[in-house]
């Protein structure tokens, strides 16, 4: 990419690069790219690791509870666990609390997954912030958390 400010290589941009918003959805974007780039091999996308990522930090989740933790569609929360069953990293079990429900739990095959994608998951991070130093990097993700606390509704 090289060292030379991005507006300087398309001037047309400056006031989009002046937006904040814009930015943010920029690398969003570039590092949903990155990311899913690396996970297309498994055949997954960021939204099932995202999914694994929230199972691995509960004992299971009704799939209503997925959607609205996630936020994502109910009907894109079926697929995805679909997907995840298909390959062993979750399954769905009767809830312990109401047989009649069926909680969504992280497999260990999901957990073995999710250990080797962290990796990846690092990487794609690093790529991205390569510009900033160890403490630019860590002011960037507090900022990045307190607005996230209120902004992610």
């Amino acid at each position: 990419m090289g060292s030379a400010p991005i507006d300087a290589r398309e001037p047309w941009m400056r006031g989009l690069h002046a937006d904040t918003g814009y930015l943010l959805y920029r690398l969003g974007l570039r590092s949903g790219q990155l990311f899913n780039a690396f996970l297309q091999e498994s055949g997954l996308r960021l939204r099932h690791y995202a999914l694994l990522r929230f199972l691995a930090a509960s004992e299971g989740a009704l799939q209503r509870e997925l959607s609205t933790s996630l936020g994502y569609d109910p009907s894109a929360i079926v697929g995805l666990v679909d997907d995840l069953e298909r390959l062993g990293f979750a399954e769905r079990r009767p809830s312990p609390d109401d047989r009649r429900s069926r909680i969504v739990v992280l497999t260990e095959a999901g957990r073995v997954f999710l250990r080797d994608t962290d990796e990846a998951g690092s990487r794609v991070t690093g790529e991205l912030l390569r510009p900033l130093d160890a403490e630019e990097r860590d002011a960037l993700h507090t900022l990045l958390l307190r607005v996230a606390e209120n902004g992610l509704g």
